[in-house]
């Protein structure tokens, strides 16, 4: 890995390898560790150096949240820790299957509840970094804009620090860096889901940061051929080499890879120490 840490905005230093807090609340499906372990989770990952966090006020199953849980494990929040948060077409639990123009979530009222329950639930009074969350559907150039316009307004308010956006298109994008300044973009990306590819290295030119959700597969288990030849060259696990490769991919990418096992936060951690070779990358494609 070339580089270990990535200035969001060019005034936020976080290393690249982050934490994404999803998975302390079960949401939306699966298992979830109990209170204790969580909060000790992510006591642990910010004592091991992590200071790039993400969560959203989405992030709530049968009364566990992860901004509960973050502010109660980590409030007063150390100097140098960075929050990302999202907004937008979750905000109504089915907002995301919906055209745009029907999506509650990215309407100037969803967004503004979405950032000051944001606030509230971290007791910050500014958000480092909000990702404008678009929906899977209604992809257009003109469908972002106005969203993208409210969280301008919330900004200049002094509630947002920077802003990013998630689940975009290149098009979309290349639009809403002429509306904003944009600093990150969080979309599906892994070793063995790379239709990104060309959003990654525009991301790279223009100075952004791409950080790529499902970074070891999400629902769907990784398939890339060889990983399992290169984890057992370095005894590392198949999902340290996937992390490894995506820090190997692009200075730019940021990982946030969630977990609700102290284990897997540790390997996880390690897989920013993962080198990989020459050799490897070319085996892995």
């Amino acid at each position: 890995m070339a580089n270990t840490s990535w200035k969001l905005g060019g005034d936020l230093d976080v290393g690249r390898v982050g934490y994404g807090a999803m998975k302390l609340t079960g949401w939306p499906q699966g298992g979830r560790p109990d209170r204790d372990t969580a909060l000790a989770i992510l006591r642990q990952a910010v004592e091991r150096g992590v200071n790039h966090i993400d969560t959203s006020h989405y992030y709530d199953r049968d009364g566990v949240a992860a901004n509960e849980l973050i502010r109660t494990a980590l409030h007063p929040y150390p100097a140098d820790l960075v929050l990302v948060t999202k907004v937008g077409a979750l905000v109504e639990g089915s907002d995301i299957a919906l055209p745009s123009a029907e999506q509650q979530g990215l309407s100037a009222d969803g967004l503004r509840r979405g950032v000051e329950a944001n606030l509230r639930s971290l007791g910050v009074d500014r958000l480092d970094v909000v990702n404008l969350r678009m929906g899977d559907r209604g992809h257009d150039r003109s469908a972002i804009a106005a969203p993208l316009e409210t969280l301008m307004a919330l900004r200049e308010e002094g509630l947002i620090r920077h802003l990013g956006i998630s689940n975009i298109g290149t098009a979309e994008f290349e639009t809403a860096r002429t509306i904003a300044p944009i600093v990150c973009v969080q979309n599906r990306y892994n070793i063995a889901y790379r239709d990104d590819d060309a959003l990654v290295d525009a991301c790279a030119a223009a100075g952004v940061a791409y950080v790529p959700f499902f970074p070891v597969g999400g629902f769907q288990p990784l398939t890339a051929e060889h990983l399992n030849t290169v984890a057992e060259r370095h005894g590392a696990t198949v999902a340290q080499v996937a992390l490894a490769w995506l820090l190997a991919r692009s200075p730019n990418i940021l990982l946030i890879p969630g977990t609700g096992s102290p284990a897997h936060l540790a390997e996880n951690i390690a897989a920013g120490e993962l080198a990989l070779t020459g050799e490897d990358l070319a085996l892995l494609g």
